[in-house]
C-alpha cells in the first residue's frame, strides 16, 4: 500500500509541464544499467542510446552500460535500489523486471522500489529456426515437439523472460513439450541457435535483424497483434492457429529510489527529447520498435495495469506467483 500511494504521490507531483530540471545536470559519466550480457536485446539498445546520445550532444557527460546479468533481472534491480538518491545512475527496464518479482519470492527489489523515469517503446517479437531446419511452420515445430517430448530445445533469456512465457503458453495450449535452455546474452542465445544446439527460440527483431536479412534464419511466426511491415508474409501467432495471448515486451527507464523531483524533471524531459531525435526515429522503424514514450507519471500508472496483466497471462500459462 504505502509503495502505490508513493507512486500515486509521484504521479501527481509530475503531472504539471516539465520545466527541465533547473539546477541539475550530470556532473560525471552516467550509468546505464542493464540486466543482460552483452547481446542481449537491453544491452543492443542502451549501447545504441548511447552512440545516439553522444551523436546528438544530449549530455554533458558520457553515457555508459554497466552490464548486471543474473538473478532474471533481480540483480540488476538490487544494484539500483543500492544506489538511493544518486541521480546519475539509471536502469533500462523490460518486462522482466516486473516479471520476476511476480513469480519469485527472492526477488527483494520490484520497479516500484525504484524511480519511474519514462517509458520508451513496445516491442514485438518473432519466432524463429535455424534456415535449414526441418520446420517450415510453427504448426510443424509443434506437431515434431508433440513425437518427441522434451527432445528439442528454444534458447532464451531468463526464465522469467517473455520468450519462456510463450513457451509455456503454447505448450499449455498444444501439449507439445520442449526444453527452455537459458542463456545470458542474446549473441549466446543466437549462437546455439544458429550452430544447432537448440531448434528455436523467440527473439527481438532488433536481435534477428541481421541474420534474418543473411538468411541464416527463418521466421515461422509473429508475437504480435499484427504482422510486421518487414515479415509481410509471416502470421501472427493468431493467424498460424494458436489463439494465445500476446506476451508484451516494454523498454523504459527506471532510477535508483530517493532521488529529487528535479533529478525525475531532467531525465524524463531528457528521454523525451531523445525519442524526437532523427537517429531515434531511424532506429525504431529499423527495429520494428512501437514508440510508447510515457513520462514518469504515466509510467508510474502502466506498472500497475502491466502488472495485472502479466499476473493474467503467467496464470494462462500456469505459472503460480507470489505477489
Amino acid at each position: 500500500m504505502t509503495s502505490r500511494m508513493s507512486l500515486i504521490a509521484l504521479a501527481a507531483l509530475l503531472c504539471a509541464p516539465p520545466s527541465f530540471a533547473q539546477g541539475f545536470k550530470p556532473a560525471r559519466t552516467v550509468d546505464l544499467v542493464v540486466h543482460t550480457g552483452p547481446g542481449g536485446g537491453s544491452d543492443v539498445l542502451a549501447r545504441a542510446i548511447a552512440v545516439m546520445v553522444e551523436k546528438e550532444k544530449l549530455l554533458p557527460v558520457r553515457l555508459q552500460v554497466i552490464n548486471k546479468p543474473g538473478g532474471n533481472a533481480a540483480v540488476a534491480a538490487a544494484h539500483l535500489a543500492e544506489k538511493k538518491g544518486d541521480p546519475n545512475t539509471l536502469g533500462l527496464f523490460t518486462g522482466v523486471w516486473l516479471q520476476t518479482p511476480l513469480v519469485s519470492a527472492e526477488a527483494k527489489v520490484t520497479l516500484r522500489d525504484l524511480t519511474p523515469i519514462a517509458r520508451l517503446v513496445l516491442e514485438p517479437a518473432v519466432i524463429a529456426v535455424k534456415a535449414d531446419a526441418p520446420y517450415r511452420t510453427l504448426a510443424e515445430f509443434i506437431e515434431a515437439a508433440k513425437k518427441n517430448p522434451g527432445q528439442l530445445k528454444q534458447s532464451g533469456g531468463s526464465n522469467t523472460s517473455r520468450d519462456n512465457v510463450v513457451r509455456q503458453l503454447l505448450q499449455k495450449s498444444t501439449g507439445a513439450r520442449w526444453a527452455f535452455i537459458s542463456f545470458p546474452g542474446g549473441g549466446e542465445r543466437i549462437a546455439a541457435l544458429l550452430g544447432g544446439h537448440v531448434n528455436i527460440m523467440v527473439i527481438e527483431p532488433e536481435e534477428a535483424g541481421e541474420h534474418i536479412r543473411a538468411g541464416n534464419l527463418r521466421v515461422l511466426a509473429q508475437v504480435s497483434e499484427k504482422r510486421l511491415a518487414k515479415f509481410p508474409e509471416v502470421p501472427t501467432l493468431k493467424e498460424a492457429g494458436f489463439d494465445v495471448p500476446v506476451v508484451p515486451q516494454v523498454r523504459g527507464v527506471v532510477a535508483p529510489p530517493g532521488i529529487p523531483k528535479e533529478n525525475v524533471e531532467f531525465w524524463q524531459d531528457f528521454f523525451r527529447r531523445l525519442t524526437r531525435t532523427p537517429s531515434w526515429q531511424k532506429y525504431i522503424e529499423d527495429n520494428q520498435f512501437e514508440d510508447g514514450y510515457q513520462n514518469a507519471a504515466e509510467l508510474a500508472k502502466f506498472y500497475d495495469e502491466f502488472t495485472d496483466r502479466m499476473r493474467e497471462i503467467l496464470k494462462d500459462a500456469g505459472v503460480k506467483t507470489v505477489r
